[in-house]
């Protein structure tokens, strides 16, 4: 054989520079420099032409940090959208955003301060805030640069800030609406308040830990001797609101009984022969908890009879008190009293607690001032002024067991415990929180609305409830139900905080008139409008300057007859505003001001899809977003929450130096963010094989299509059934691709295109034209239709993997049509014409593959069993008992599909010896080999291989080669 001729260099084997190794650490940045060197983004919005606008809305992250992996799985998903919604048709806009007022910043510059021996009070409030400033300046260069590196595409020379000047404006002016359409208004109650941040919290400011608190059980004893003494006794795991108490509730839909103590343990508190009140379903407990061996059941105590109870609170003339607490405590009846925890019996302090609060205004309980912003006492209270509740570094100060003590003392302790439970903690200082009564403003969300927008409501619950409903498409649909019950049930919102970095609730209020006067509040939009021209000036800090309130009530008002409010609003105000700084006001957002999507973790349902949803239905009428996106937590791969103590924390930038940021794109696509994500070196590992799959799915492609033009195209309709059977297949996954990323549903999107690469055209369309692409004639029809399929099939894989892949697919886009100034991104998904579906084919050819199925399987044993090593030694004899199937093989070169040398057909019925599989019914292969000489081009063994003019070759490659 050494004088047979070497065919290797006349067959057509793949030509490409496109790397078989990605090396997307390094190379990545090179196309990051790329997009921003050709404006990629800007030269989008520069051939819009008549496009419909797409805007998602980013959700601002907070500017103090470097990103987490949940960061990055945001960002992704948005990029994701971004890209898709442009690709298909749109005009898909993305300003990226920060988040820069709030008291984690004001936190780190305190921190700062202190380190360095300063007092914050003691620096100028404008000079505090200018560090502020620039503290949140440093994070957004630092972040910016992290997210482009996630290949993020977006209007990144041109964010949007909170803290801009003109953004302070408009949300100045946006509270100012509150003003003048009644909706603010300033009262005393109770608010989530953190001791050691001394200010009030949001709801969405509060995480929930596990927290040992102090439980105690407490008599009160009636004042006029009725129940013959009897003490109601209350449960309770707050002792420091004790001093507070106003009132005892109770349900008059519980069972109550009259209970004696007949015997005790040495260590209890209960005396003999003691009677007490309780919760029939409870007494048990409270007995078990008091220590008491035995007790019994006396009489039922009715409703009325404790309705018309007057008790004595628990200190009433204790030594030292003072008569601080020599006051009569009411029963008051409460729906919220259950019978399922404590005694039947609710401890009532107004300034406490919400219930607490509510009963308080309907029963007209006088509210009490006991406890300081730092979580002390009042220094003049009795016995326990300046005693901490919570102290500065977040531990518990010695106030509950003071008041225990001294419960003891006074002989109402029945019993005492602690308990471990789910207690509330500022998500900034990481300590525990404690219902404090402050002067606050709030949005009234029930109150009905001065601004004559009533097409959704008239009041903000209202409004908000019905763009819920109505206005809104939410993804996942479980959203809906999330966020309609925290706006069904939730209070007013508190927009007032006591601290100094942010935007100052820009109002004045006249001195000497009560809050709830008609004229307490300033409304005058002249001054409405001097303040906002000031804020486009000079920023927020115009508003401490000094004269300012000089400056904006001259001739107006008398300055002098108001005063000017210092607290800053709540930063979720600033985030809620977004919506008219951003979309409203911004060239590139939109004219009615409303978004197409909002997309956030799912803990936004109480954060800034909350905050924005009720701003905006209290100054525009209803939602700022026509769809709402959320998705899951990151955990580690074990389904662990992440924790740097733990270890198990996983940093996008360490993904994206071993892998690239690419295979961190493709896990978030591969991923059902609906729920929470899991993430790890294993995870990451097979994702990153999954990726090497694809992209030599793509490298087979790209090589295959070395020097193809339009010269050699063929119309669809000429071409082989095989081919026409991948045009139906493209038809169908047009529309799924297109109908997936309008769902938001990148997972179905990639799983399908993925299947489609390395099933279908891996594993057997490339897999059967390999022989025609490498061997037939550059002429031939069958060589011809394939490359021209390979180039549809180009432009919509590369297309539609795009929006998840962005480096890899600019990558292979570029391999084959280099330029200076082109890339994947500036094209749509090409439009797939729907004549290429074609029914009644694809059931042919699913005859076909079922049949091809069983003789590849067939083969599979010969080769394993060494009979032979390739399926071109094989010359199988195929029994089809179905004629509609037998006529379908009959009808295409099934040998060339099998990848075999021959192949014999036939409707016998097959023998026993005969290969079958349970799936595929009807059908026998038999074995045989083949028969002829090896082709020294093409391989396979033919006959008339040797009888041509080139020797060594069978018919078809002498061909190829005369026509060379």
């Amino acid at each position: 054989m050494s004088d047979q001729p070497d065919y290797r260099s006349t067959v057509f084997l793949p030509e490409t520079d496109f790397p078989m190794r990605a090396g997307l650490p390094a190379r990545e940045p090179d196309w990051l420099a790329r997009w921003e060197r050709i404006g990629i983004y800007d030269r989008l919005r520069e051939t819009v032409g008549d496009r419909t606008p797409f805007i998602l809305h980013d959700g601002p992250p907070y500017a103090n940090g470097h990103l987490h992996i949940g960061h990055a799985l945001n960002k992704v998903l948005k990029d994701m959208v971004v890209r898709s919604q442009q690709m298909m048709g749109r005009d898909a806009r993305y300003v990226p955003g920060w988040d820069c007022h709030g008291l984690p910043i004001e936190w780190k510059i305190e921190e700062q301060y202190r380190q360095k021996g300063l007092d914050k009070d003691a620096v100028d409030v404008v000079e505090f805030r200018q560090e502020c400033r620039r503290f949140a300046d440093e994070w957004i260069d630092v972040q910016r640069a992290e997210f482009k590196r996630l290949g993020i595409t977006g209007k990144w020379d041109d964010p949007y800030l909170t803290m801009d000047y003109h953004a302070e404006a408009v949300i100045a002016a946006e509270f100012m609406k509150l003003v003048m359409n009644g909706a603010l208004y300033q009262g005393s109650k109770p608010v989530m308040w953190s001791p050691v941040e001394k200010t009030a919290l949001a709801e969405a400011e509060v995480e929930y830990h596990d927290h040992t608190s102090h439980t105690i059980w407490v008599r009160f004893r009636p004042v006029d001797g009725a129940l013959d003494g009897a003490s109601v006794v209350i449960w309770t795991t707050t002792p420091w609101t004790i001093p507070q108490n106003r009132a005892v509730a109770f349900n008059p839909g519980i069972s109550y009984g009259l209970y004696r103590v007949t015997s005790a343990s040495e260590n209890s508190t209960a005396q003999q022969d003691e009677t007490i009140v309780l919760a029939d379903p409870l007494a048990e407990s409270v007995m078990q908890a008091a220590k008491v061996e035995e007790f019994e059941r006396l009489r039922d105590v009715s409703a009325e009879e404790l309705g018309a109870l007057t008790l004595a609170h628990p200190f009433r003339g204790v030594d030292g008190a003072n008569g601080e607490w020599d006051y009569d405590v009411p029963m008051l009846p409460g729906d919220h009293v259950t019978d399922e925890a404590g005694t039947g019996f609710v401890h009532t302090a107004p300034s406490h607690g919400d219930d607490d609060y509510q009963l308080g205004l309907k029963h007209g309980l006088k509210m009490t001032y006991n406890v300081e912003p730092d979580g002390s006492y009042r220094p003049d209270l009795p016995i326990f002024g300046g005693e901490a509740i919570i102290q500065a570094d977040g531990k518990d100060g010695p106030a509950n067991v003071s008041v225990i003590k001294n419960l003891a003392w006074a002989g109402a302790l029945l019993a005492k415990g602690k308990i471990k439970h789910s207690y509330p903690h500022s998500w900034r200082s990481k300590a525990p929180l404690i219902y404090r009564n402050t002067a606050q403003w709030f949005a009234a969300i029930d109150k009905p609305l001065g601004d004559g927008m009533n097409e959704y409501g008239q009041t903000i619950r209202a409004r908000a409830l019905t763009s819920i409903d109505k206005l809104v498409r939410w993804t996942p649909k479980t959203g809906r139900n999330r966020i309609h019950s925290m706006i069904e049930n939730r209070p007013d919102w508190v927009l007032s905080r006591q601290r100094a970095w942010g935007v100052p609730l820009t109002a004045f209020v006249k001195k000497g008139v009560k809050p709830d006067a008609e004229d307490f509040l300033l409304r005058d939009s002249r001054v409405n409008d001097r303040i906002t021209a000031a804020f486009e000036a000079d920023g927020a800090d115009a508003w401490y300057r000094p004269g300012f309130k000089a400056e904006m009530l001259d001739g107006i008002v008398n300055p002098d007859d108001y005063d000017q409010v210092m607290d800053v609003l709540d930063v979720w105000f600033d985030s809620g505003s977004t919506h008219a700084f951003v979309i409203r006001d911004r060239k590139d957002g939109a004219p009615d001001g409303i978004a197409d999507l909002y997309l956030e973790g799912t803990d936004q349902h109480r954060g800034w899809f909350h905050s924005s949803l009720l701003q905006a239905s209290a100054t525009k009428g209803r939602a700022p977003y026509r769809g709402v996106l959320t998705h899951g937590f990151t955990l580690d791969e074990k389904g662990m929450k992440m924790s740097k103590s733990l270890g198990n924390t996983v940093a996008p930038q360490q993904v994206i130096d071993q892998y690239g940021a690419d295979i961190l794109r493709l896990w978030v696509a591969q991923s059902d963010y609906t729920a929470d994500l899991r993430i790890g070196p294993e995870i990451l590992k097979g994702t990153a094989d999954g990726y090497r799959r694809l992209r030599n799915t793509l490298r087979f492609m790209l090589g295959n299509l070395a020097g193809f033009s339009d010269a050699e195209r063929v119309a669809p309709e000429d071409m082989p059934e095989l081919e026409q059977w991948v045009l139906h297949r493209l038809a169908q996954l047009d529309h799924r691709v297109r109908q997936g990323y309008d769902a938001y549903d990148f997972q179905g999107v990639f799983q399908t295109l993925f299947q489609f690469a390395t099933v279908d055209l891996s594993a057997f369309y490339f897999d059967i034209r390999k022989d025609a692409l490498y061997c037939d004639a550059p002429d031939s029809l069958r060589r011809r239709s394939a490359r021209t399929l390979l180039d549809l099939l180009f432009h919509r894989l590369v297309t539609w993997l795009a929006p998840i892949l962005p480096f890899t697919m600019e990558d292979v886009w570029l391999s084959r049509f280099p330029s200076e100034d082109d890339s994947v991104h500036l094209h749509d998904f090409p439009v797939t014409p729907a004549d290429w579906l074609n029914e009644p084919l694809v059931a042919k050819w699913d005859r076909i593959r079922r049949a091809r199925r069983v003789v590849t399987a067939a083969l599979e044993v010969k080769r394993t069993d060494k009979t032979i090593g390739a399926s071109l030694e094989a010359a199988p004899v195929v029994h089809a008992e179905d004629a509609d199937t037998l006529a379908a093989l009959r009808s295409v070169d099934f040998a060339d599909l099998c990848i075999v040398s021959d192949i014999v057909l036939t409707g016998d019925p097959a023998p026993s010896e005969a290969f079958r599989m349970a799936d595929a019914p009807g059908i026998g292969v038999v074995f045989e080999e083949a028969e002829g000489e090896k082709c020294q081009r093409c391989w396979k063994i033919l006959p008339d291989v040797g009888t041509h003019s080139h020797p060594g070759v069978c018919a078809r490659c002498d061909k190829a080669l005369s026509d060379a």
